[in-house]
């Protein structure tokens, strides 16, 4: 059935590890920029569904990184309820798992699923926070581990700040530079605002006589902390400034109770070419995989999206507009 906003977030209270794609925090951020959230819960199973409006009062449906707790038809049929209800060409489900742990529980839905891509990046690199820091550093690469220490030595400072509008500036550099778009600085300040309160979120700068030469902004809940924006500037590249901040954010999340911190995206391809070709490519997530690799993460895989289709006229059309377009609906975050 579907419920409130409140109910939701209650439904939640006992679930501290579910994704953050999935908290009542993200869906309230979703709201501002496209997205409508609503609430279907079915026993212990529940999907926060964001629904984004096409013209003639139609919607595409969407479950980030959900749904929460083990769906049966019953769950599914008030999905469908809900969808049907908001016009929705169809349903993008993408579950939080990954591959080695995939259940497969869409195989036993009532109606045909189709394999579909995914909106967040499907491979990724997750860094295992466990022991101490000295453990951490041997997990990593020798480069990797000798850039933390020069960015030490070279006097780069991190410090956690609010200062949105610095962040966005950094940002603004680093999508011109490397070609990837940003989104507006109040989004950036309005995720900030909805996840810092309750210290889910904190914003990273590294700094060298005062100026800010790379920032991040991560979030946490429960036991993982992930890694989901990032900047810096052209200058003082040679002090290593990135190293370090990801190496503070690290900690950052080791004290806030984490047990994993997740890089965000690689290319989703096999581990043997990501090695055998890095060093050449540069293009698209190519040119973050030499610099996530060093952090000794795991290489990790989500089990992949899958579309319920209610309006397969409509769908087939929506496809041809995508391909056409070369893009997907909606920013990775």
């Amino acid at each position: 059935m579907e419920i409130t906003a409140a109910e939701w977030a209650q439904f939640l209270e006992d679930k501290p590890e579910i994704h953050i794609l999935q908290s009542l925090e993200w869906g309230e951020l979703k709201r501002n920029y496209g997205w409508h959230p609503v609430y279907v819960v079915e026993g212990d199973t529940g999907a926060q569904i964001l629904f984004r409006s096409l013209p003639l009062g139609l919607t595409i449906a969407y479950i980030p990184k959900g749904p929460v707790g083990i769906p049966d038809c019953h769950f599914w049929k008030s999905v469908d309820a809900v969808c049907h209800k908001h016009h929705a060409i169809f349903l993008k489900v993408e579950p939080d798992s990954w591959e080695c742990k995939s259940e497969g529980w869409w195989e036993d839905a009532s109606e045909e699923w189709v394999t579909s891509d995914t909106i967040q990046p499907r491979q990724t690199i997750v860094i295992p926070l466990d022991g101490d820091e000295q453990e951490w550093l041997s997990r990593m690469s020798q480069k990797t581990r000798y850039n933390v220490r020069l960015a030490q030595k070279k006097d780069v400072q991190v410090i956690a700040s609010d200062d949105i509008s610095s962040f966005h500036q950094l940002m603004q550099v680093t999508g011109q530079r490397d070609e990837f778009g940003v989104h507006s600085l109040a989004y950036y300040q309005d995720a900030y605002r909805h996840f810092s309160t309750a210290g889910n979120c904190v914003l990273l700068a590294a700094t060298y006589s005062g100026r800010w030469l790379a920032a991040l902004m991560a979030f946490m809940r429960g036991s993982r902390a992930w890694y989901f924006y990032g900047a810096s500037s052209d200058e003082e590249r040679n002090r290593m400034p990135t190293y370090l901040l990801q190496w503070e954010a690290m900690k950052w999340a080791a004290t806030c109770g984490c047990k994993t911190y997740d890089l965000w995206g690689v290319p989703d391809v096999p581990e043997q070419d990501l090695e055998e070709n890095f060093t050449r490519r540069s293009d698209g997530l190519w040119g973050v995989y030499r610099f996530k690799r060093g952090f000794g993460g795991m290489l990790m895989r989500s089990i992949g999206a899958w579309d319920r289709v209610y309006k397969r006229g409509l769908y087939r059309l929506y496809q041809l507009y995508r391909r056409r377009n070369g893009g997907q609906i909606a920013h990775s975050q």
